[in-house]
């Protein structure tokens, strides 16, 4: 069972643990050679670790803990600056690149509150996948079933294992099509995406920068709240359970529960159930707007329009260097021309406001994160099985993150089976609220039938 930041909080509160205890241990299993760590992190900061930890302890000694996460070491995507050393974003391509000059927002900020910053996590090149493969550092195995070597899920693929594996208490990705909630879901973690305005975005090498958002991965809502709330500099109490009973939940019946396995068909259906017998209102709905969103991205879609624009200028002298997969999706932006885009924006509004008004009475939306459980990486050796399967796994985060809205993946499977998450969306702004429901439908799953 992976500790919660508030149980390891109250061990470092009651002196029954030290930062440095914590950081040495986290940095062990890092250094594990039977272990994930060589392709979970692509830079680790043992040393930097091991001072930051010593520093907390002396001041916790003195009575100055400076936040609830001071001391807990913590990861951070390879794709934040940290000043000194370049942004490489799970590539090879941006190697000799000049170092950043300072810190993301993101960073400073969990610096601030006293994190121990242990390494940054390996991730899809250019966070450009939601399988969360590599060939330049390597693939980490999902936790599922490691012998037969599945995916963990992307792009913040190295940030989910270094809390499975508990190389790291908690960790921070990017979500701009699910790349923080599906390896989330595929792990067995809990993950959050935030409404993208919520948590700044400098600092941080970008996908899409209409749909990027930066958010947590760790072992329960509580914690995912307490990490959002320093990520957004939001000083208001956290947010409290709600009251399940009454609550409207709106299910969406198209496109989302299509291709599920059996597995995550029964393990969905079960928490639905679950909920409708504490009192939750579950209305299934149909939702145009999703069977819409695929003729609106016909062109090549936000993504590959702004992925293209950063990246042409890095292409035409280092093309070579990236994951052709990669590379064949950016390079879908290069076709998109100014009345494409233009189209594109209008039509993302109008989407927008039509999904909005359509979900209005609903507390949230309930649908899988995933519709499958974890391929193996060997499953997706060929090129038609990684297209098929990325769009597959993508497909349910991304309505989201055109919505502009906030969403939370929980894991909704019986104990012992395969990681399944459960999302829970709602329109931008009501990030709170979705935290606040999220913990009381994880009270829920968590007791026992």
């Amino acid at each position: 069972m992976i500790p919660t930041l508030a149980e390891l909080r109250t061990a470092l509160d009651e002196g029954r643990a030290t930062s440095l205890q914590l950081t040495d241990a986290a940095l062990a299993h890092i250094a594990d050679p039977a272990g994930e760590g060589v392709r979970v992190y692509t830079k680790v900061y043992s040393a930097q670790a091991r001072a930051a930890a010593q520093a907390s302890d002396l001041l916790r000694g003195a009575g100055l803990a400076r936040s609830p996460i001071d001391g807990l070491p913590i990861s951070v995507k390879d794709l934040f600056d940290v000043a000194g050393e370049a942004t490489l974003a799970g590539s090879v391509a941006l190697q000799g690149a000049p170092a950043a000059t300072q810190n993301a927002v993101i960073v400073q900020r969990l610096l601030a509150a006293g994190a121990v910053i242990v390494g940054r996590t390996n991730m899809t090149e250019f966070a450009y996948s939601g399988l969360g493969l590599n060939p330049h550092y390597g693939t980490p195995r999902n936790p599922w079933d490691r012998a037969a070597g599945r995916i963990p899920g992307g792009s913040s693929s190295g940030a989910a294992v270094s809390v499975t594996d508990q190389m790291a208490v908690a960790a921070i990705g990017t979500d701009t099509g699910g790349s923080v909630r599906i390896p989330a879901a595929l792990c067995g973690l809990t993950g959050f995406k935030p409404t993208a305005r919520r948590v700044p975005l400098a600092g941080a090498l970008p996908l899409a920068t209409r749909l990027d958002s930066i958010g947590p991965i760790a072992a329960s809502v509580a914690c995912c709240a307490q990490l959002d709330a320093i990520l957004a500099g939001d000083a208001q109490p956290l947010p409290k359970p709600a009251r399940l009973a009454g609550m409207r939940l709106a299910v969406p019946t198209n496109i989302v529960q299509d291709g599920m396995d059996s597995h995550v068909a029964a393990s969905f259906r079960a928490a639905l159930s679950r909920l409708s017998a504490a009192g939750a209102l579950l209305e299934e709905i149909v939702v145009p707007e999703f069977d819409e969103l695929a003729s609106i991205n016909a062109t090549g879609g936000l993504s590959s329009a702004e992925a293209w624009t950063w990246h042409r200028a890095l292409i035409e002298h280092a093309g070579d260097r990236y994951d052709p997969r990669v590379l064949s999706r950016i390079r879908r932006g290069q076709t998109m021309t100014a009345a494409d885009l233009l189209e594109l924006l209008d039509a993302r509004v109008r989407w927008i406001a039509a999904l909005e008004e359509r979900i209005a009475r609903y507390d949230a939306l309930l649908m899988p994160t995933v519709p499958i459980i974890a391929p193996t990486i060997a499953e997706l050796t060929e090129d038609e099985a990684y297209y098929r399967t990325n769009a597959l796994i993508l497909r349910n985060p991304t309505f989201i993150n055109f919505l502009d809205g906030c969403a939370l993946s929980l894991p909704c499977q019986e104990t012992g089976t395969a990681p399944v998450g459960l999302m829970l969306a709602a329109t931008g702004g009501r990030d709170r609220h979705v935290l606040a429901l999220g913990m009381a439908v994880e009270a829920l799953l968590q007791t026992p039938a």
